[in-house]
Parts: structure tokens; C-alpha cells; sequence
């Protein structure tokens, strides 16, 4: 093995996921190679919606302002519009603020039940784009698109041997320290590891029409909205511009193959208009967490870990976290101050949280299922006059009863705690963690919730690069500095001397790099190696 090339981190799959535990990576120092089999970013409109959560942990990447440039405008609205048809009528229209309005309400409040950041309205053919400008321009990445992950061919205790083919079938081998599996929901990495699904497959079945239109007369016919939804299927306005996507479900009785997408599209629509397909195809959404996200050496990351129906947008959003969780846990590792604890660790969060999610994207296609009910129990909806009005305020009051919790939860964006952790100083008698309202909450485990200081700057945006101990009540924090120096844990002193109390709820928090909270305490601990050695997995 003396010609294999030795890397620390091999990366499978140049997805949103891959891309960004590689930047993640990145900014602790830490080399990796990026393999992605396509030798271009997706043309598959997979994903429309970057949540708040993950636009801050994508500020931390420096992505801001280039994300910000490629999604929708930041003054275009989130609306949610239920509909008979788009030659029909409007039965109810959920109203959301815009990215800008949403802006100005995060730092107007500033209590801490917001993300840092407004969510984007973006498609991930957009967005892959700019991840990739980012990973190309970085030193630290060495990017192979259109080279696949062809096989495993070993693993040990110092690191996996894995061998790469392109696009013309050339071999070759690489020696990683880690191995991540970021390649999607056929994942290779996992099938190598033997790793099963856990969950139900084929839930739910749609007819994907990918289309390019200028007819805003017709597609926006109530104006401006991000979903124009009825009981058979959504309309996705890719840019509000041009580019959009209906997803149709198939009914019993449908039979892909037999699908003229133009026929499908116009029937939805309810009427002819002019458009260019861009791309068609049938799909099927899962509920399915992986029984393990990894083994030694080797972890898996994003859809090769879980999938969910994209009801609530939970996909590549979890994947983000899983990337960030995985990073530092990685880094721990090379630099030497990680215990093996933070490997387990990893499973032991993210799993977790992943059949939490999927739970609540159940529970918002239950909503789906219940409103595509009350349509069924009218056949007046587009009927003219008053029995016509009648039945449609009738069917829009149910559909306003049932709620729009899919973009709504912000508890499942925001509130997620990792209650299973074997490194958090857990407390006991813990709340539950609901799934709709947000309760900004620093109990250990819990992500840090986010304010703005008094010049202006966010908390998150003071913390340390790796372990941050922020202390308000001006304590001396020499001895928790001093057990760290001589534990080699990276540590950062944070000290605020401003009434942020209410939302911190205790003056002591010790925050690690992935922003969530490890310990908290009235004073500094008695003990601060012991918090210490369990917060990097080495107690």
C-alpha cells in the first residue's frame, strides 16, 4: 500500500450534506477529499426551503450573502394557498412574512424563540451551486465530481481503505482516517457496512412535472405564493419567476408508466397555458431512520441515515445538523483532545432526533390526508354562486381549523434536545420538548438560543470555535481554563455583562462547537475537569 494516497476524512456524496461537512471540516483545519459519482451539481428539484436553523449554522460557513443572492428575493412571501384548481378557486390562504419581514420581527423581539437567521425560500438545484463555489475555492477540500465510492475494501482500528472508479471506470485506492457516507438514500457506504432501515417504505407515491412558464397569470392567479396546494397535489414556486413544480400524487389505480406529464400538468393546473417540461418522473417517499449511523471509523450522514416525506422540510435541514454534529466530533478526533465517547455520541444525538422528525412529518401528512378528506366531502367547489360560496367557505374554515403545522413547528426546528447523549451533564425532570411552539430553553442538550447583544451581534456569533464557557455573573472561570489547558480541550471564555439572563436561565453554560448546550450551573462547577472530560467524550 505504498502508492495509496492518505487523506484524513474521505467524504462519499456531493450533496448539500457532503458539501457542507466538508466546509465544516474546513474551518477546524481538517483536510478531506470529496467524492461525488454525477459530474455536476443535481438537476433534481429535491428540496425547496432552507430553514432558519440552517441558515445559521450556514452563517457560520460565511455563505450568507451568496445564498441569500441565489434563492428567492428576500421580499416574496411564504404563503401557503389551498385551492380547487388554478382555474378554480381559493379556499384558504395561510399568510407568512417574507425573509425580510421575518428579519426585522427576529430583531425586534430578540427573546430567544427565533433562529439568528429568516429561513430561504431556495431550490436545491440552486443551492448546490454555491456550495460547490465554496468547497472548489477551499484549500483544505480536494473535489472529485465524477468519481463514485466504489467499494470498502477494508477497515481497522487506525482507518478505512476505499476504492474510487470514475466515469470511465479507472480505479483507485485511498487510505482515510474517517470515512463520512453523505451519498443520498441508496447509500453505498451503508450497504457496504450492512446497516438496515428501520421504518416503512413506499408511503406515499408522486408524479414529479419539472417545468419552466412564464404564465404568472395563470400559475400565481391569487398572487404570490411559495405552495399552491389541493387535495391531489402542491405547485412549488421554484423562483416565483419562471422555474416551478408540481408533485402529484398518485392515487390508486395510476399507473406511472402510462403518465403523459403535459396531460397531468394541464389537468392540475385546469386549463392549457404555455410551458417547457424540464423533467418527469414518478417517486416514493419513505419513513426510514438507519438502525445505526455508523461503525468505527465509518459514519453516515443526511439521506443516507434517514428519509422522510418532505412534508415540513426536514430532509436535507436534518442532514445540515447531522453534518455539523459529525464535523467536530471528526476534528476531536484527529486533533487528539476527542475521547471515544464523542463516536458513540454522535448515533446516540442524531438518531434520535432523526425519528423525532420523522414523527413529525407523519404527523403533518395526517393533516395532508384529513384536509384531502373534506374536499371529498363536497362536489360544489366549483360550483358558481351561492351554493358554490357556501361549500368553498364551508371546506376553507375546515382547512383553517386543520392548522399548517408542516410550517409552523418550529419546537421540531429549533427545539430538538439531545436527551439520549451519553457527553451532556443531563438534568433530570427534564419538560418535553414540544413539537409546534418553540420554548427558547438552555436544559443541557438543548441547541443555545440565539439574541442579539447590545452592539448588535449575535450570541452564536461570539462563541468559540470549539468549546465556549459563557459566564454572566462575573465569576472567576481560572479553574474551568486551567482543567481544560491541562486536558488539551480547546475552551473560550465568553463573558457578558448584559441582562440576558431571561433567555440564558442560568449564569454558567458551557456551549460546544455545534452550538448546543453540554452543562449549565448557578455557579462554575465544583469539579470542571469532570464536565470537561464528559463533554469531549473521555469521561
Amino acid at each position: 500500500m505504498t502508492n495509496v494516497e492518505r487523506i484524513p476524512v474521505l467524504i462519499s456524496g456531493g450533496g448539500p450534506v457532503g458539501m457542507t461537512l466538508a466546509l465544516e471540516l474546513a474551518r477546524y483545519g481538517v483536510r478531506s477529499v470529496l467524492v461525488e459519482r454525477n459530474p455536476t451539481t443535481t438537476r433534481h428539484p429535491k428540496m425547496d426551503l432552507t430553514n432558519g436553523r440552517s441558515m445559521e449554522l450556514f452563517k457560520r460557513l460565511g455563505l450568507m450573502k451568496n445564498l441569500r443572492a441565489a434563492g428567492v428575493p428576500a421580499d416574496n412571501p411564504f404563503d401557503i394557498s389551498w385551492i380547487t384548481t388554478l382555474a378554480g378557486h381559493e379556499l384558504h390562504r395561510f399568510i407568512y412574512p417574507t425573509s425580510n419581514q421575518k428579519q426585522d420581527i427576529i430583531r425586534r423581539e430578540n427573546d430567544g424563540s427565533h433562529a439568528s437567521e429568516a429561513p430561504m425560500r431556495v431550490s436545491q438545484i440552486v443551492i448546490e451551486p454555491v456550495l460547490k463555489t465554496a468547497i472548489d475555492a477551499n484549500p483544505l477540500i480536494d473535489v472529485r465530481f465524477g468519481v463514485a465510492y466504489d467499494e470498502l475494501v477494508s477497515e481497522d482500528a487506525d482507518g478505512v481503505t476505499v476504492r474510487l472508479k470514475d466515469a470511465v471506470g479507472r480505479s483507485e485506492t485511498i487510505r482515510a482516517q474517517y470515512l463520512a457516507g453523505c451519498d443520498g438514500g441508496g447509500s453505498s457506504v451503508r450497504r457496504d457496512l450492512g446497516i438496515e432501515m428501520d421504518g416503512d417504505f413506499n408511503v406515499a407515491s408522486a408524479f414529479m412535472v419539472h417545468f419552466r412558464s412564464e404564465a404568472r397569470d395563470v400559475l400565481q392567479r391569487w398572487g404570490v405564493a411559495w405552495h399552491y396546494q389541493s387535495s391531489t397535489g402542491t405547485l412549488i414556486a421554484q423562483n416565483d419567476v419562471d422555474i416551478w413544480t408540481l408533485q402529484r400524487w398518485l392515487l390508486p389505480g395510476m399507473d406511472p408508466a402510462t403518465i403523459d406529464p403535459g396531460k397531468l400538468l394541464e389537468e392540475w393546473v385546469g386549463q392549457s397555458f404555455n410551458y417547457e417540461i424540464l423533467q418527469a418522473n414518478p417517486w416514493s417517499a419513505h419513513f426510514v431512520v438507519a438502525q445505526s449511523y455508523g461503525r468505527g471509523r465509518i459514519a453516515l450522514a443526511g439521506d443516507a441515515a434517514h428519509q422522510f416525506v418532505p412534508t415540513g422540510g426536514y430532509g436535507m435541514n436534518s442532514g445540515i445538523a447531522d453534518a455539523v454534529g459529525l464535523a467536530w466530533v471528526l476534528a476531536s478526533q484527529l486533533e487528539g483532545w476527542g475521547g471515544a465517547g464523542l463516536i458513540a455520541a454522535y448515533d446516540q444525538e442524531r438518531r434520535p432526533t432523526a425519528w423525532w422528525h420523522l414523527q413529525a412529518s407523519s404527523r403533518h401528512m395526517g393533516v395532508r390526508g384529513a384536509i384531502h378528506e373534506l374536499y371529498g366531502t363536497s362536489d360544489k367547489l366549483d360550483a358558481p354562486g351561492p351554493e358554490g360560496d357556501a361549500a368553498r367557505t364551508k371546506i376553507g374554515a375546515a382547512i383553517a381549523a386543520q392548522g399548517n403545522a408542516e410550517n409552523e413547528s418550529w419546537g421540531v426546528e429549533l427545539g430538538y434536545r439531545y436527551d439520549e447523549s451519553p457527553i451532556i451533564a443531563h438534568e433530570p425532570n427534564a419538560p418535553a420538548v414540544p413539537f409546534i411552539d418553540y420554548r427558547p430553553s438552555t436544559i443541557p442538550g438543548a441547541r443555545l438560543p440565539h439574541v442579539f447583544l447590545r452592539d448588535g451581534v449575535s450570541i452564536h456569533d461570539k462563541l468559540g470555535l470549539y468549546f465556549t464557557l459563557i459566564v454572566l455573573n462575573g465569576a472567576d472561570s481560572r479553574g474551568m481554563e486551567e482543567a481544560a489547558a491541562a486536558l488539551k480541550i480547546p475552551l473560550t471564555v465568553l463573558r457578558i455583562d448584559e441582562a440576558v439572563l431571561p433567555v440564558l436561565q442560568k449564569p454558567c453554560l458551557l456551549v460546544r462547537p455545534d452550538q448546543h448546550v453540554a452543562w449549565r450551573g448557578e455557579t462554575l462547577p465544583s469539579d470542571p475537569r469532570h464536565v470537561l472530560e464528559k463533554a469531549a467524550g473521555r469521561a
